[in-house]
């Protein structure tokens, strides 16, 4: 059997999605498993062991009718659909693959031959990607997977040693994100930073090139910046895993890194502006979520460039002290789950 899945939303996403790959070959041994997914996904699926090929596809700069005729001519027997975009839904079915799952509230739901409800809950996103299986008469409770997975070479795995850093010895903190609204604020994380200075931690600041400039600016509001080693815009996708996998905790906005902390279990606290958890991308386990209860939030699924009301309170009003217990319980609690 071969099984296509199509996963072109943002990066965190395709994380999540990684326990329905592992699930389908629970369910169907011996199918062959194609992902089409954005340029990231070469970094994100690479060494895993339950997809069998990819399809790159960026809509900025591939053709659709083109992927489209590829996938005619490749023949799938099923296709599952976790993005929801009109573009799946059209691509799919024009495709002529004959079995097509989807979510109901998809864009051209009605050009999948099965759907499953799709409502923002509270339940996780891994949960409702894992539902679209249901639909499956070979569908196995005892076969479903949900936890995230990332899997990394033994050089990879290493690679946070080149920094001299040890095991579960130092905090990360990922400050970036695509949405400014997303961000806590600047001083809020160089109040932490010099927090966990003052007791004692090693700091690791995470993130792409396009979060140099506001990383500068939190810097330049620490006191304990000799603390501190900077790696933002310096390290590869797979060398940030490597970086959060031997991390004794992380700290972030509702981003991506919450994710790739989740697949490999390190404890992360996540902090919440714009966005809530009734959108269901929460720390899936091992996490604390920081927020403040606001009339206007949410104010959107994905955060914003500025804040519709021009207060941005649901950041402003998380103050550091929040975070820090926060932080304090859920290192705490790992310490004596260990003992």
């Amino acid at each position: 059997m071969k099984i296509l899945v199509w996963q072109t939303a943002f990066l965190g996403d395709l994380i999540l999605t990684t326990p329905l790959f592992h699930s389908i070959k629970s369910m169907f041994p011996g199918s062959e498993l194609t992902v089409i997914t954005k340029p990231f996904g070469r970094d994100v699926l690479k060494n895993n062991p339950y997809v069998d090929r990819l399809i790159i596809f960026d809509k900025k700069e591939s053709s659709t009718w083109n992927l489209i005729k590829r996938l005619k001519k490749e023949q799938y027997d099923v296709a599952i659909s976790p993005h929801r975009s009109h573009r799946a839904s059209y691509s799919l079915f024009l495709s002529r693959i004959p079995f097509r799952a989807g979510f109901d509230r998809a864009g051209f739901s009605f050009l999948y031959t099965k759907t499953v409800s799709h409502r923002f809950d509270g339940t996780h996103e891994i949960d409702r990607n894992l539902s679209l299986l249901t639909v499956f008469p070979q569908y196995d409770e005892k076969k479903i997977y949900r936890f995230p997975e990332l899997f990394l070479s033994n050089s990879e795995d290493r690679f946070y040693t080149q920094h001299e850093l040890k095991d579960k010895n130092y905090t990360v903190i990922a400050p970036g994100s695509k949405w400014a609204t997303k961000r806590w604020t600047a001083e809020g994380f160089a109040v932490l930073i010099d927090f966990l200075a003052v007791k004692g931690e090693k700091i690791v600041i995470i993130g792409g090139k396009e979060d140099a400039e506001y990383v500068s600016k939190i810097l330049s509001l620490s006191r304990n910046t000799d603390k501190v080693l900077n790696l933002t815009g310096k390290t590869s996708l797979r060398e940030s895993f490597s970086i959060i996998k031997h991390a004794k905790a992380l700290i972030s906005n509702d981003s991506a890194p919450v994710h790739m902390a989740v697949a490999f279990n390190t404890p992360v606290i996540d902090i919440y502006g714009p966005t809530v958890t009734d959108f269901g991308f929460y720390p899936y386990r091992n996490g604390a979520v920081v927020e403040v209860q606001l009339k206007c939030r949410p104010c959107g699924l994905h955060g914003h460039n500025q804040c519709p009301i021009k207060t941005h309170e649901c950041m402003k009003k998380i103050n550091p002290e929040m975070v820090v217990e926060a932080y304090n319980k859920l290192t705490k609690q790992k310490t004596e789950e260990k003992r």
